[in-house]
C-alpha cells in the first residue's frame, strides 16, 4: 500500500512534466513584440486565384524531351503538323513545329497540344 501512494504522485509529476514538454499551453504562440502569429489560413487570401503556368518555347526541340520538361500531369497531345494524321507513338523521333497555347503564353486550358514532325523533316 505504501508503494501505490509513491506511484501516484510521481505518475502525476511525470504526465505534467510530459505536457509541459510538449507545449501543452492552449495559447498560441506569440513573437516577442507581442504581435499574434498569422496561421497559414489567414496569410492566404480568400478570394487568391490559382498558379498558372506559361508555356515555354519548345519550337524546333524534340517532342519527347519537351514532353519530359511540360511535366504536366494533365493531359498533353502531340499531333502530326505534315497534315498526313500520323501517330505519334514515340515522341522522342518527333520535334516540336508549334503549341497551343503558344510560347510564352498562358497554359490554362486541356489539352495542351504540340504540333510535331519527324526529326528528318521539316515544319511547314
Amino acid at each position: 500500500m505504501i508503494t501505490n501512494r509513491l506511484v501516484r504522485p510521481a505518475l502525476a509529476v511525470a504526465m505534467l512534466t510530459a505536457v509541459a514538454a510538449c507545449g501543452g499551453s492552449s495559447e498560441p504562440e506569440r513573437p516577442a513584440d507581442g504581435a499574434q502569429k498569422p496561421s497559414a489560413e489567414a496569410s492566404a487570401p480568400a478570394d487568391a486565384t490559382p498558379v498558372t503556368a506559361v508555356m515555354p518555347d519548345l519550337t524546333g526541340g524534340n517532342a519527347g524531351r519537351a514532353a519530359e520538361q511540360l511535366n504536366m500531369d494533365r493531359e498533353l497531345v502531340f499531333e502530326d503538323a505534315s497534315g498526313q494524321g500520323r501517330p505519334v507513338d514515340d515522341p522522342a523521333g518527333w520535334k516540336v513545329c508549334g503549341s497551343r497555347p503558344g510560347p510564352n503564353q498562358q497554359i490554362t486550358g486541356y489539352p495542351v497540344v504540340l504540333d510535331v514532325v519527324k526529326t528528318s523533316e521539316d515544319c511547314a
